[in-house]
This record gives C-alpha cells, structure tokens and sequence, in this order.
C-alpha cells in the first residue's frame, strides 16, 4: 500500500532542497559560461576550490537575509523575482570586493556582468521549476486529523495557512457529543472505524491524533492505529505536529499538564553558552551605541522638525522573573501618548509621530536600548519586555504569559521577526507561543537565525 503514497516534502526538506540546487544551479552556470565564452574569472579547479565555498556561503547567507528560503515567498512569482534580485546583487557585490578568499577583479569589465547574469539566470530558472513542479499540489502532504473537539477549522487553518503544502483531507470525530457538529462542509468526515481503509486507499501521508483525552481513543480506533503504524504509517501528535511547523508553542491546545510538553532548552543554564552571548551582546551593544551617537545630530535636527518634544522617553517595563526597570527609547508617538490609559500600540497608529513611523520601520528607535543591555536588564534577544499593567491584563487571559519572563527580555526576538505588532489579547497570544518556542528552543543557531531575520526586517522596512 506503501507504494501509491504520492512524493511529499517536510519544511526542512523543502529548505534544503532550494539550498542544495541554489548552490548546484550556480556553480553549473559558472561553470558552462567558462566553457562557452572563456569566462576565466572564476575558473573552478582544485587550486581556488575555496572560491565556490566562499560563493555558496555568501548566495545561503544573503539569500536567508532576503527570504529565499521562506517557503511562502519560494512559492509566490512575485516575491520570489524580488528576493533574487536582491540576493544576486548583493551575493555579486560582497564577493567582488572580497579580498583575499576571491579571485582578483577581472581586467575586462564585461565579465562582472557576465558573472552578474550567470548568478541571476541560473537562479531564476532554477526557482521556476521550483515554483511549477516541487511547489504544486502534486506534492501535497495528505492528512487525516483525529479531533475531540469542535475547534476542528481552527486546528487545520493552524498548519495549513503555514504551510500550504500540508493538506488534512479528513478528519474523525473522536467525540460522540459532538458528531453532529457543522464541519463536514469544511473537510471530509470519516467514521471511526472507516479510518483504516481510508488511509490505505487515499494516499494518506499521516494521521495527526488531535485530543489530550486518552479515553476518546477507542478500543476500535486503537487497533486501526496500531495496524496503520505497523504498514509504516506516520501517527503524530497534533502539539508536537503544530509546533514543527509553525515554529511556535500552541499553548491554546495544551491543558494544565503543560511542563510535559514544555521542556526548558539547556541552554538557558549553560554556562558557556551564556558567557559567549554576554560577551558578543556587550560588543555589539558598544557598536550600536557608537553607531547612535554618530546619528545623534542628525536625530536631534529631525526630532525638533518633525516630533515636537523630548527626543528620549522611559517607560517601566517587566523584565526577567518579573522585576521591572525603565526602558529608554527615542520617542516615536505624540507627547502624552497614554495620558488616559495604557492601550496596544496598532499599525497605522494615529499616535505615532511622522518622524516616529521612520523610526519604527528602521528601528532605529531601539538603539538607546543597548544601554539597557550594558546595564543586564535586557539581552540582544529574548521576548519583547512589556508594560506592567499590560502584562497583569494579558496574565489574567493566559496562563503561561509569566512563562516569557525565565530569560531577559531582548531587542529582538523569535516573535518580533515573524509576526507583526501585537493590537489585541489574540495577537499577544501568537507572540506568546512564539517567545515560548525561542525559551524551548533557545540555541547558538536559533539566535543566528534571529540576528539574519531581524536584518531583513530592517532592509524591508517592516518596523512597526
């Protein structure tokens, strides 16, 4: 039965599928252009080998900056064709005046734009045939969700707005009280003891078992499970399925055994870890702080022009195990702005001043913050801190909300790079589950991963 299951790809395997043929695709153009028009530039041969590593790492890096390997932008013509464009010409440029690990620059101008072209068409037809062959339907990942409760449209859109390639093609209702609950309009309805031969004969990739109740699982329902896991079926658990792809902690689908499902990562203990982080957060803190000071008059001529008022402002915030401290920020709403009451900052917030939306879009505004982290009451990453009147009312909605609160608050974080302003209770939520994924998953790696998202967010302006 095995054998009609169509090809399907996994988020990670679709990420370096597009790594591996990037790479691939470029060094083979390099490498047919030298034949075709004695490109000599970048002749490949076991005497410069390092000038293709030097390349291919340049092209992943700056192609991470620019979202090439952002499934949703692969799959889209339009944003694909920007995000190229922008990684060839700043992979080429950074490359041309790398000294030492490339090739001198070439004496016939022609061939930098021959190099230029090779890099850009070789990506282009590459992604194409991404774009119409790996990222079709044909490639669907089928999936049949086993539910409890009523929440069953929530609980799809949850994976498939993510990732448009996961298709739960139908679900089974664990739940007698609620068989007769409106959803078989939104995705088929199989019964329970149908599940077996409907997996074997619908190409189904996985079943995705969706209830914290054990008692929904039936005796009938347990023995199909075990059959189907035998056949070499993939059984998963909806958190663990959840939090693979959207990258964050569904705390709205866990009940109070939550600590089983939420294991601290080690390295918010690991004393080597933590010491590198101090170490390159007070560089880099020295470098922001420089790089503030050299704005700072151009900064106080637009503040007086375009922001009436103090150029700095603090605010209480809560930080780790909840003290509180002042942040300083340069101001970017009205003065006053919450004389009434504190309130969610929202996009296009008629608060926030001409000069502040610069700001905000550039974060430039955040700068002051570095002397928050020489001080050790912030990190370079790490949740967003918030207000302490906010955090009381969002506590009251959530119970894990004072979870964030184990590490320091940071300049940036996994929430920050990934989901807009937070405007309402729900949107605190989704930053929730975020910050939470970051304190489980808190690593070297994600922290990299963090500091390249967060340079996009500000070469795309998406400040808020």
């Amino acid at each position: 039965m095995l054998s009609k299951k169509k090809i399907h790809f996994e988020i990670s395997e679709r990420k370096v599928l597009l790594r591996i043929f990037d790479v691939f695709s470029v060094l083979s153009a390099l490498y047919l252009v030298g034949i075709v028009f004695k490109f000599d530039y970048f002749y490949i041969a076991p005497a410069n080998y390092y000038w293709t590593v030097v390349l291919s790492l340049y092209l992943m890096i700056f192609g991470t900056i620019f979202e090439m390997y952002n499934l949703q932008v692969a799959s889209t013509e339009s944003q694909m064709i920007k995000s190229i464009v922008l990684t060839v010409a700043i992979t080429v440029l950074t490359y041309l005046l790398t000294p030492i690990y490339t090739p001198l620059l070439p004496k016939k101008r022609i061939q930098i734009l021959f190099f230029f072209l090779a890099i850009l068409i070789a990506l282009f037809i590459w992604r194409y045939v991404y774009l119409k062959l790996f990222a079709s339907h044909r490639f669907q990942k089928k999936v049949v969700l086993i539910v409890d409760s009523e929440n069953v449209k929530e609980q799809i859109l949850g994976l498939e707005i993510v990732d448009p390639h996961y298709k739960v093609v139908a679900v089974v209702q664990v739940n007698a009280d609620l068989e007769n609950v409106a959803f078989t309009e939104f995705r088929k309805s199989i019964a329970i003891d149908q599940l077996q031969h409907f997996v074997t004969q619908n190409q189904i990739s996985e079943i995705v078992v969706a209830t914290q109740n054990t008692n929904s699982i039936t005796v009938v329902l347990y023995n199909q499970l075990i059959e189907l896991l035998e056949k070499g079926f993939s059984i998963r658990e909806y958190s663990h399925v959840y939090e693979s792809i959207t990258q964050r902690i569904p705390v709205q689908y866990l009940a109070s055994d939550f600590y089983r499902y939420f294991p601290f990562s080690r390295s918010n203990q690991n004393r080597l870890y933590l010491l590198v982080v101090k170490v390159l957060e007070i560089a880099i803190s020295l470098l922001g702080l420089l790089l503030g000071l050299g704005l700072l008059p151009l900064l106080f001529i637009f503040n007086l022009l375009w922001n009436e008022g103090p150029m700095f402002y603090t605010q209480e915030r809560v930080g780790k195990n909840g003290t509180v401290f002042k942040i300083l920020k340069l101001r970017t709403m009205i003065v006053n702005a919450e004389s009434d009451k504190a309130v969610f900052a929202a996009v296009n917030d008629h608060r926030i001043t001409p000069f502040g939306k610069f700001l905000r879009k550039t974060r430039i505004d955040e700068l002051p913050q570095f002397i928050n982290v020489l001080k050790g009451e912030m990190a370079v990453i790490g949740p967003r801190p918030e207000r302490p009147i906010i955090v009381a009312a969002i506590s009251k909605e959530m119970p894990f909300y004072e979870t964030r609160h184990v590490i320091k608050p940071g300049l940036t974080g996994w929430a920050q790079v990934n989901f807009s302003y937070g405007e309402s209770i729900e949107d605190s939520l989704i930053k929730l589950q975020y910050d939470l994924y970051y304190i489980k998953h808190r690593s070297i790696f994600l922290d990299i991963n963090i500091c390249i998202k967060t340079l996009s967010t500000v070469l795309f302006f998406r400040g808020q």
